[in-house]
């Protein structure tokens, strides 16, 4: 049974999160935004998915510089600086008596809108910001035995249509991709650019291992995922050969390993595609890798401070 590469077992501590929202702390039941919302009525907003590690936010400078990035470029006031951002995360946290196996949602949207309507001109007040934390690991077997992926028809685009670039909440294209995936039985959906080249995979991003160099794509048609450059960084810094290009289904189904990055999950194998399998599980360069990353998420929380 396909799960999801997101997948994490039901924890009971959950029904009893505090979430911020505007500046205050609700109850799970309670924690509401107004049905004139602009990324309820219109998917306009941006968000970041977060891990806390002994009690840090990892790699928090990346992700809020991806954040105001993605403000900058959608012309969205966020209203609160990094400082005050990072102040809330935290706040949110010690509220909730996290420190450990959290993961969170940080979301920004233009607002309240006058009037169901697209213009950003019809927004009234400030933007609203939610933080929802939640006790939430990713299943065990994922790391060791591998997700199924399945290509499918809807493509990454070019940056004049939606600018994949964008983490926005503007996700459709993503959400269709993972219907047919999961029509399909697999787990996650393995995406193609315009070029026809692999891109990446509707929540994660994808990489292959031959021979003992590791790939993936250019970039060009996804996020600047923070856990895919900090596998290009741990490669570089253990001598790894690893590249970003462009390579066709072919040259993935021959691959020695496959593998997904992302927030939540960190580094996954990928046991198989369209069918075909890959590896009977976790491969030696993917166990590697997972190590290494490991090393690096712990030096940078031990050097993390809350500002």
């Amino acid at each position: 049974m396909s799960q999801g590469s997101h997948h994490s077992a039901a924890d009971p501590r959950n029904k009893d999160i505090l979430i911020y929202v505007n500046g205050a702390l609700f109850p799970r039941e309670k924690a509401m935004v107004s049905v004139f919302d602009s990324g309820f009525i219109l998917g306009d907003g941006i968000w970041e998915g977060l891990r806390v590690h002994h009690g840090r936010i990892a790699f928090l400078g990346a992700h809020l510089a991806r954040l105001f990035e993605a403000a900058k470029a959608i012309d969205l006031d966020i209203g609160m600086d990094r400082a005050g951002l990072t102040a809330a995360l935290y706040r949110t946290l010690a509220a909730n008596h996290m420190t450990e196996g959290a993961h969170i949602r940080l979301m920004v949207t233009r607002g309240l809108k006058s009037t169901p309507y697209q213009d950003p001109r019809a927004c009234v007040g400030a933007a609203t910001v939610v933080i929802i934390p939640e006790y939430k690991l990713p299943q065990p077997g994922m790391l060791t035995q591998g997700l199924r992926l399945f290509t499918v028809h809807v493509r990454r685009g070019p940056p004049d249509v939606q600018d994949p670039k964008l983490n926005s909440h503007s996700k459709l294209n993503c959400v269709t991709a993972c219907i047919q995936a999961t029509k399909a039985g697999a787990d996650e959906a393995l995406m193609l650019d315009p070029q026809g080249f692999v891109a990446t995979c509707n929540s994660t991003h994808f990489f292959i291992v031959r021979g003992e160099e590791v790939w993936t794509s250019t970039g060009k048609y996804c996020i600047a995922g923070i856990t895919r450059a900090n596998v290009l960084k741990i490669c570089r810094e253990a001598g790894i050969p690893a590249f970003e290009k462009d390579f066709s289904l072919t040259e993935v189904y021959g691959a020695d390993e496959a593998f997904v990055t992302g927030t939540f999950a960190g580094i996954a194998p990928v046991a198989e595609i369209d069918g075909r399998k890959v590896t009977a599980g976790r491969g030696p360069m993917v166990e590697r890798l997972q190590g290494l990353y490991l090393d690096l998420i712990s030096r940078e929380v031990a050097a993390a401070t809350i500002a």
